[in-house]
């Protein structure tokens, strides 16, 4: 059983298929076509394209298949051969079972295009269109998630913040919004990876610090965008401590209630030991009374 091989030799090296290239090119102009089909992708996904058209095995031999991107040869199968052009080898090839698709492996930004298939057969000796398509394969390569970076303070009152992201496609546009509404940055740049095509997006806003905000750095590329929010909370002095000042009342309060107890008590006590002392001497002055002098004439006498 015989296997497809590559062809090493591109084909419009070949007089007779430079010729015939440009026929194609020519009657593809005459050729209806109803509408182009889109297939969306991004970078390193897989694409397959139909052809929208089924040959059996055996008419496989009698046809021609061609696949090629805007101007230039991506694909050819002839008498069961199929060959690959060096810019798709090891990553393209023709899947029969799907209406003549092709595979794309390993999706590339320079991948975007149309792409037509043609199909030719043999009648009356030379080969004819039978049939042609078209699919426009858009790539893309999807922006992370901006981040916002705190540069900060240009001036007094005044913050400036960064936002950034990179490794997209296609072309960005960033944008600063508060309350729906766009706000003027400063320092927008935007630059592209001649290697690999990728873009790379950064702005800065200044702002006052004073005031509460949100802002919203929003990236639009193609129909797709991201974005990052950044809240600002304005600062405001701690409200006083009021369980500080309670303490110190009542341990005032406390303070003066012991020390007035502690007054009243040194009055009571002195006045009691006042008392108490008057108390003693008024004793002592009546058992002084209940003494009868003893007179020692009288006592003689007596004897």
């Amino acid at each position: 059983m015989d296997h497809p091989v590559k062809w090493r030799t591109p084909l419009l090296e070949h007089p007779y298929l430079k010729l015939e290239f440009q026929f194609l090119m020519l009657t593809s102009l005459f050729y209806f076509c109803s509408g182009i089909i889109q297939v969306n992708k991004t970078v390193k996904e897989v694409a397959v394209l139909s052809c929208d058209y089924n040959i059996s095995t055996e008419e496989l031999m009698q046809v021609r298949i061609y696949w090629q991107k805007d101007d230039e040869m991506v694909l050819a199968i002839m008498s069961g051969k199929e060959q690959v052009w060096s810019k798709y080898e090891n990553r393209t090839f023709t899947d029969f079972t799907k209406n003549l698709s092709i595979v794309i492996l390993a999706l590339r930004l320079s991948d975007n295009g149309k792409y037509t298939c043609i199909v030719q057969k043999i009648e009356k000796g030379s080969y004819k269109v039978k049939h042609m398509t078209s699919v426009m394969l858009l790539v893309r390569a999807d922006f992370p998630v901006p981040s916002i970076t705190d540069l900060g303070n240009p001036s007094r009152n005044i913050k400036r913040i960064m936002c950034s992201t990179s490794g997209g496609f296609p072309k960005p546009h960033l944008s600063w919004l508060e309350n729906e509404e766009e706000l003027n940055a400063i320092n927008t740049t935007v630059s592209q990876d001649p290697g690999t095509e990728l873009y790379t997006i950064s702005s800065e806003l200044d702002f006052n610090i004073t005031n509460n905000h949100s802002f919203v750095c929003l990236v639009k590329y193609g129909d797709l965008a991201v974005s990052q929010i950044f809240n600002w909370q304005k600062f405001e002095p701690p409200p006083p401590d009021n369980s500080l000042q309670f303490w110190v009342i009542l341990i005032s309060v406390v303070s003066g209630i012991v020390l007035i107890t502690v007054i009243i008590r040194s009055c009571l006590a002195h006045r009691l030991a006042a008392r108490w002392r008057r108390g003693k001497t008024n004793e002592e002055g009546v058992d002084m009374e209940k003494i009868t002098p003893i007179y020692i004439g009288s006592a003689q006498a007596s004897v």
